[in-house]
């Protein structure tokens, strides 16, 4: 071999020795985020508690894991420590891994302790609805329809559907149509009770309401309780600014608004027995938002001419109604009365009322409709709360997220919509109050009752 010959051979020996890559460093498992954080509050009791590492890490034999000072529940999975804890309300959690506890693919222990701590959220109070119906010996229908009510409150949400002004199931028909499922309860005005029987208004006429309820659906109903304009007048109004109407003189005989409100409430009767005696009970809602926005602001005013004798009048008005209706023997009837702001002075009393709703109007918070729900079911702790009307609000599904847990919920109707059911207006989607991308959020939710879903309560 020359010499040059060898100085080359030495030189790619020694050029070879440098492209060797130097042993990587050896480093321990670091920390690198938990959940949840250290300091979370009101964590959800449905919250995971894991641990994350750099990288993926096992757990020593003798591994020392403890949650509040006990012997901790856990498994490692890749570059996670899964801890098995059955989260408790109201609770801090202090969870320490303290050093060599996991170990990396190397076999380099954890070199640190590991500390953290989080407190869960406060246990949500106890709802004590009350056991039996106001009304004396109430039908067994109507005890199966509360009772499914009781029990489903808080858990479930009934979907209900409003009549098109007079004596039909539009509404449901158009939810159906589009969003293919009928809500589970159907609702009726007897509105135009002064005109009835009629042939385009029949309230002698309960086929609908059977044929619903024979579906297993709930009849629920109210009164926009027309008067005359003034004494003798055969125009009609439920407008305080409308008529001469006292609601004082409902209660004394001898007044022209006493013999008016007595025959109006006989013919009322009248239909209810119908139901009645068809074994049909109904969710009944009279004397609706009664104090308008008296309280809302100075100069506020009742909306209705039930509502602006004030709240003392109110409250006899409505113990007047039921009192004639307990007897004439309607033992079918569940009483439902709506709050408005600051009305509790408008309350009827426990006696008389079994279920408190709330309608709700142009309000796309969900947090703040789960505010008033809440604040209406801590003013009367043992009445189921409902939404009794409501138009342009927030998604049910984040209603519902929030804590607005109503028992059931019921869109007012869009006359122009839903009044003929043949029109094209009928087949289009969209809806003044709740339109059809509203409506499949919530008959798609699962905390929602539709009626297909329902048993029979009969």
């Amino acid at each position: 071999m020359t010499k040059v010959s060898f100085h080359i051979l030495l030189l790619l020996v020694l050029l070879a020795g440098c492209t060797e890559e130097p042993d990587e460093p050896k480093l321990p498992p670091l920390f690198k985020s938990s959940i949840p954080n250290d300091g979370d509050e009101n964590v959800s009791l449905l919250s995971e508690v894991t641990v994350t590492f750099d990288e993926v890490v096992s757990l020593d034999d003798n591994h020392g894991i403890t949650v509040n000072d006990e012997k901790a529940n856990v498994e490692a999975s890749f570059t996670k420590l899964m801890f098995d804890i059955e989260l408790q309300y109201e609770t801090t959690y202090h969870i320490e891994i303290p050093a060599g506890a996991v170990i990396n693919t190397k076999n380099l222990p954890l070199e640190e302790n590991i500390e953290f701590e989080f407190s869960t959220e406060k246990a949500p109070e106890v709802v004590t609805i009350k056991e039996k119906l106001v009304i004396k010996n109430p039908s067994s229908q109507a005890v199966n329809v509360y009772n499914f009510l009781k029990q489903n409150y808080g858990v479930k949400s009934i979907s209900a559907a409003m009549s098109n002004v007079a004596w039909n199931v539009n509404e449901a028909e158009w939810v159906n149509k589009h969003a293919g499922k009928y809500p589970a309860m159907a609702t009726f005005d007897y509105i135009h009770l002064p005109y009835s029987p009629a042939n385009w208004i029949d309230y002698s006429n309960i086929t609908v309401a059977k044929e619903w309820w024979n579906e297993n659906g709930i009849i629920s109903a109210g009164w926009h309780w027309i008067v005359p304009a003034s004494e003798g007048s055969s125009e009609y109004t439920y407008k305080p600014d409308e008529t001469t109407f006292k609601t004082k003189n409902v209660m004394i005989e001898g007044t022209w608004e006493h013999e008016v409100a007595l025959a109006d409430l006989t013919k009322m009767a009248g239909y209810l027995k119908l139901l009645r005696d068809e074994n049909i009970p109904v969710i009944w809602r009279p004397f609706h938002e009664a104090a308008g926005n008296i309280y809302e602001y100075n100069g506020g005013q009742a909306w209705f001419w039930w509502g602006t004798g004030g709240a003392e009048t109110y409250r006899a008005l409505w113990k007047y109604m039921f009192d004639y209706f307990e007897e004439q023997g309607l033992n079918n009837l569940i009483w439902v009365w709506t709050t408005q702001t600051k009305d509790d002075d408008f309350y009827p009393g426990d006696e008389y009322v079994d279920i408190i709703g709330r309608d709700i109007y142009n309000n796309g918070s969900a947090s703040d409709i789960a505010g008033q729900f809440e604040q209406i079911q801590a003013t009367y702790p043992d009445r189921i709360v409902t939404l009794s009307e409501f138009g342009s609000v927030a998604r049910f599904s984040t209603q519902w997220e929030e804590g607005a847990l109503w028992s059931y919920f019921m869109p007012w109707y869009h006359y122009e919509r839903t009044s003929q059911i043949n029109s094209e207006a009928f087949d289009e989607t969209d809806h003044m109050h709740a339109n059809i991308e509203w409506w499949i959020n919530a008959l798609s939710h699962e905390a929602v009752i539709t009626r297909d879903e329902m048993p029979s309560l009969k």
